[in-house]
């Protein structure tokens, strides 16, 4: 057995409380993981103490926001948009069982992938949905459904807010995972998410555990509900944004 005393340490740091179960179902992801990457391009990150710290702990570090806690706390519905190979969306599931969970992603070899994650880890009201999120937010099953939002990719506030925010009920959260200075990017993103329905945003600054690798969670209290023409279509999100 894999010696797990690194993510043991680190879900103290996070004040996380799992069982020996919810430990090996990391060990089982871990090894799926790394055995699927030789195959597709699911991370570049392989060491196991790597992939502990930059992905898992780094997904649940979600917890620094009290109000995202209080959510999963309660059993929240949760969307994970472009979310790759499962960050942050499957340690969240994996840590908090009670959560209801959306894995959405525009590559179907990964959803094929998180389906096999899934299915191996015995993991209950988990959904998979092959789209880009601007397709399918205009669709009533999914928009407005979700009591959070969580994304780690890589693009500016103006353009995610356009993208996840069409996903959040009044009332509900998005939270995005930024890293470096983000003041500028908050600035410019500032219009495009009152266009969108968010109102307060929260930044939460903290180093992931063990590590020196500097975090922000941008949290974006939505209050309004999305007016009908967002998101955009037609690439606009990202390429003319807000």
């Amino acid at each position: 057995m894999r010696d797990n005393s690194i993510l043991k340490k680190g879900l103290e740091e996070l004040n996380i409380s799992l069982t020996d179960e919810q430990l090996s179902l990391f060990e089982i992801y871990y090894d799926m993981l790394i055995e699927k990457n030789k195959v597709m391009n699911l991370t570049a990150i392989t060491d196991y103490e790597d992939v502990v710290i930059k992905h898992f702990l780094d997904s649940l570090s979600i917890v620094k926001s009290s109000d995202a806690l209080c959510l999963i706390n309660k059993g929240c519905s949760v969307i994970d948009i472009g979310t790759g190979a499962g960050f942050p969306g499957i340690p969240l599931k994996i840590a908090f069982p009670s959560v209801r969970l959306t894995l959405m992603d525009a590559l179907n070899k990964r959803i094929g992938f998180l389906n096999e994650v899934i299915s191996a880890l015995h993991l209950t009201d988990v959904e998979t949905v092959h789209a880009r999120g601007e397709e399918v937010a205009r669709k009533d099953i999914y928009r407005e459904k979700y009591d959070l939002c969580v994304t780690r990719a890589v693009a500016k506030i103006n353009s995610l807010s356009e993208l996840c925010l069409p996903f959040v009920k009044v009332g509900g959260l998005y939270v995005s995972y930024k890293s470096g200075n983000i003041s500028e990017e908050l600035d410019e993103g500032r219009n495009a998410v009152f266009k969108v329905g968010g109102r307060s945003t929260e930044v939460v600054k903290f180093s992931v555990p063990l590590s020196d690798y500097e975090r922000s969670l941008v949290v974006i209290h939505k209050k309004v509900n999305t007016p009908p023409q967002y998101p955009r279509g037609g690439g606009k999100v990202f390429n003319k944004p807000l």
